[in-house]
């Protein structure tokens, strides 16, 4: 897993960029994030509609990345608990041992999934990787830096599930 450090500044380069510029380009796109088990509590009339916690943030779009990060903040505010712990490799090759948190509900314009979150602590962006992008069946277009949905799949995403046959 590739993450950013939380004390990583970004610098300008002189290489060249797929959309054609010199500079590397970073895409961002606008999530909710929703605590999951808030939805089920609620499913069950236990907590009302206006008691989910679900924020709205500005994410960094890492291909690189495996996982959903998000920071200690974001952890507090929609309250997540922890289901594990695991060990993550930094851009910089450092090993680091964190949390794992869920389960949080990731919904980018109209579509959604549900998964765990990676809590790197100091860090001050919330990362979407490789993971989330497939679920959710988004892509990142290089020439208009932005994310974007699958068309041939729009308002009817698709798994794929291989076949296993189980014997007993």
């Amino acid at each position: 897993m590739t993450l950013k450090p939380g004390n990583y500044t970004p610098r300008s380069t002189n290489g060249t960029s797929l959309t054609g510029g010199k500079g590397m380009g970073y895409v961002h796109a606008e999530i909710e994030l929703t605590n999951e088990d808030d939805v089920g509590q609620n499913y069950l009339g236990l907590l009302p509609e206006n008691k989910i916690r679900r924020i709205t943030t500005r994410a960094m779009v890492d291909t690189g990345a495996w996982d959903l990060v998000i920071n200690e903040e974001v952890q507090q505010r929609l309250n997540l608990r922890v289901v594990g712990r695991q060990t993550v490799k930094l851009a910089n090759e450092t090993l680091l041992e964190v949390e794992v948190v869920g389960p949080v509900a990731i919904r980018f314009e109209d579509r959604r999934i549900i998964m765990t979150a990676v809590v790197l602590p100091g860090t001050s962006e919330v990362l979407l990787g490789a993971y989330p992008l497939e679920g959710l069946d988004a892509f990142v277009d290089p020439k208009q830096q932005k994310l974007l949905l699958n068309p041939n799949t729009a308002n009817n995403t698709t798994a794929y599930i291989r076949q296993v046959s189980l014997s007993i």
